[in-house]
């Protein structure tokens, strides 16, 4: 304390600990709440640079600068103005992203009123940042510590199925629209959708719709890195269901899907509407994207960039025809309800904005879908939803809350399949599909023609996370024989 003591009475400025002090919270506060979007050497460097470098360095070049008469009248306001200001700045970075203009305003009048007013007490701003930064190490710190003791044995294979040698290697086309809800979940529950259009269009062109299928998982990350490694990870042990660890590096860097692929000597294409798997710059295990690092903030969410998945699928398809081919190609309708309650409109609003932007995704699965056709007719595509649409509740985060419901479970859960199998290639029975984590082992089963590698299927349960109304946990919302169950992991 009595360093504290010496800082506050002191008649010297310290710059540089006011800019240090100004960037050191926000930058602890976003790793410490974003970690699995920022997890990379890439990323560290830039929070150097922005949060601490900068702020320090800057501060500490303007108050040399302003050394001299005529800055003398103003000088007092200045490191209480440029801390504050920068502290809250980064904050609204950390918290909004962006550049909010009004935001920004409302920043600086504050800033500039709280410089005119308290300037001789701007030091004990700086302590206080200071302390917040202690409590963001501790924070960070438990943070890093679950992240080290991460235990990555799940990836691991059951059997020796990344060595399959397949027999049939059609080109693969994984299509994936984001929250699309299996055909027969749409017509009941809360869905109530009786428009079969697009379910007709697509049996006309020689899919399989497979009914009552689910997805294991709650989220996009979730369900994708399980169904990539055909495995439970069950949300890592972990209580958000969002942001599980090591998601992103799962699906994008390596996983048993993209080995057995590898070994079979596909050319592997990952196309998106938007960088969201790619925002944390996990090492590319795929051969071709339509998205580069150099296009990817250092501080988006994986939404702010657009890309157009139609246009960028038609640039690669006549590319690479002496070898087989493998795409997964993602975008981000229907999607979900919105997030938080805040938000939301109420369930029914909510139901007619999914339905619209089910239309939107149903019109986009179309203009893939000839495309492929047209110019790979002997193509197998998968269409597999990664989730349900959440339509029954207000907002998205109603999932942390236990319920029994059927039509919220299957909400949830419900996810559409369907398979467009090439020539010769249709199977003579049902393969069993039922869940989104077996999906890719019973797929190279098949074309393999080594039946032994469904002596290892996964369950097909689905897990949730709670929040609210039970103790806090992993919970299985449907067993193995898909009964609505509430039993905790």
């Amino acid at each position: 304390m009595s360093f504290v003591r010496k800082f506050l009475d002191s008649d010297k400025s310290f710059p540089l600990l006011t800019g240090l002090a100004a960037g050191l919270y926000p930058m602890l506060f976003y790793y410490s709440n974003n970690f699995n979007l920022i997890n990379s050497w890439g990323h560290f460097r830039y929070f150097m640079v922005m949060f601490l470098l900068l702020p320090t360095f800057g501060l500490f070049l303007i108050h040399k600068l302003t050394k001299g008469p005529k800055f003398d009248r103003y000088r007092k306001y200045l490191l209480p103005f440029l801390n504050l200001f920068v502290f809250l700045f980064l904050m609204k970075v950390c918290l909004y992203g962006g550049l909010q203009k009004k935001m920004i305003l409302v920043i600086g009048v504050v800033s500039v009123a709280y410089a005119y007013f308290l300037y001789k007490h701007y030091k004990k701003a700086v302590v206080f940042q200071l302390l917040l930064a202690l409590i963001g190490v501790y924070t960070f710190t438990n943070t890093m510590i679950s992240q080290l003791n991460f235990s990555d044995e799940w990836k691991q294979p059951v059997d020796d199925i990344a060595g399959v040698k397949l027999s049939s290697k059609p080109n693969i086309y994984y299509i994936q629209p984001d929250g699309y809800v299996n055909f027969s979940e749409l017509k009941k529950g809360y869905y109530q959708y009786k428009d079969s259009t697009f379910e007709y269009y697509l049996s006309e062109n020689g899919f399989t719709n497979y009914a009552d299928f689910l997805t294991n998982y709650a989220s996009t990350l979730s369900s994708n890195s399980s169904a990539f490694m055909m495995k439970h990870h069950y949300y890592n042990n972990g209580l958000s269901f969002s942001e599980g660890i090591d998601a992103r590096e799962t699906i994008i860097s390596d996983n048993t899907v993209l080995t057995i692929l590898k070994n079979n000597g596909y050319k592997t294409h990952f196309i998106s509407e938007a960088p969201y798997l790619m925002v944390n710059r996990p090492e590319m295990g795929y051969d071709y994207t339509n998205f580069s690092y150099d296009e990817i903030s250092y501080l988006s969410t994986g939404f702010r960039e657009k890309g157009d998945v139609v246009e960028d699928l038609s640039v690669t398809l006549l590319l690479d025809r002496d070898r087989p081919k493998f795409y997964f190609i993602e975008f981000f309708n229907p999607g979900h309800i919105v997030g938080s309650k805040e938000k939301s409109d109420g369930k029914e609003a909510q139901r007619k904005l999914w339905l619209e932007s089910l239309e939107r995704a149903n019109d986009k699965l179309k203009l893939l879908i000839s495309d492929i056709l047209e110019n790979d007719p002997d193509a197998l595509i998968l269409m597999m939803g990664d989730h349900g649409g959440f339509v029954g509740m207000d907002y998205t985060h109603q999932i942390y809350v236990k319920t029994q419901e059927r039509d919220i479970v299957h909400s949830i859960f419900s996810s559409q399949l369907s398979i467009r199998w090439p020539e010769g290639l249709q199977p003579k029975e049902n393969l069993g599909f039922r869940s989104s984590v077996n999906v890719f082992r019973i797929l190279f089963a098949h074309l393999s023609g080594e039946t032994k590698y469904l002596e290892n299927l996964q369950p097909d349960e689905s897990y949730v996370i709670i929040n609210e109304g039970a103790p806090k946990g992993i919970y299985k919302y449907i067993d193995d024989a898909g009964n609505i169950v509430f039993e905790k992991h």
